[in-house]
């Protein structure tokens, strides 16, 4: 798991926080593969908690995900802390935050996520109760194209492909007991594949969640019941996002965790 990191811990530790700030990728240093406009860069996003009830999958961590994970790696190596500390810190700083993390607690409260893992509220999944939850995305490490966050399929590209069959796999091979959510089509993509691969059940698999973006709003008020059908404009489909919900429903209500 920390091979990746030994490999780029010094040019972390080395960097001044205002290079980390300024460009996620430290100006290609951290480059670990690319295919025509598409590019992956290293960032410490390995840490894995295998004691998760949950794990929600987002697409790919963002260039501003990547920054906040490199400046908290950054300091826990100069702290002096293990990797094993650094790297968890480091993601742990780097999930999902803000609006989307906002957006992200009413659909799983909605869903009935709280009522499954017997606690109040999703919210403290970031805190008190984040030994419930791991934090993922299909495409472990920041990928971009064209120097822009990646927002496509995640299976298409050979190298995207390959990197959601090992790091992906990875942790769904640790978690083959948790209930997998993905945001949005692209990260469904990558699970859809896992289970094609036998690597993940699919009655584990809760698809169709509106990823929680806050360019997604209309979408994610429509699923948790904060806006009607007749309000919706012609981008949403009604029929796509009530049958999506309804077999959660029905998946999540019949998932045990041991």
């Amino acid at each position: 798991m920390s091979d990746l990191f030994q490999r780029f811990s010094h040019l972390i530790a080395s960097a001044t926080e205002a290079e980390i700030k300024s460009d996620a990728t430290l100006e290609g240093r951290l480059l670990l593969n690319s295919e025509g406009l598409v590019s992956v860069f290293y960032a410490p996003f390995e840490h894995i908690v295998t004691s998760a009830k949950i794990v929600i999958v987002g697409i790919t961590p963002g260039a501003q995900q990547a920054s906040n994970a490199i400046l908290a790696a950054r300091v826990s190596i100069l702290s002096g802390q293990n990797t094993s500390t650094s790297l968890a810190t480091a993601k742990v700083f780097a999930s999902f935050s803000g609006a989307m993390r906002d957006h992200l607690i009413a659909m799983l409260n909605h869903i009935g996520v709280s009522d499954a893992l017997g606690i109040n509220d999703t919210e403290s999944l970031w805190n008190t109760n984040s030994q419930l939850a791991h934090f993922t995305s299909a495409l472990r490490y920041p990928t971009f194209k064209d120097g822009k966050n990646y927002n496509g399929s995640t299976t298409r590209l050979p190298i995207l492909r390959n990197l959601v069959l090992s790091s992906l796999a990875e942790e769904a091979r640790l978690l083959p007991k948790a209930a997998w959510i993905p945001l949005g089509p692209n990260a469904s993509e990558a699970t859809s594949l896992l289970v094609k691969e036998g690597i993940l059940n699919e009655d584990r698999v809760l698809n169709g969640l509106p990823h929680p973006s806050p360019a997604n709003i209309e979408r994610i008020r429509y699923f948790i019941n904060r806006k009607s059908r007749n309000e919706l404009s012609s981008k949403t489909d009604p029929n796509r996002l009530d049958e999506a919900k309804k077999s959660i429903l029905d998946k999540i209500s019949k998932l045990t965790f041991d």
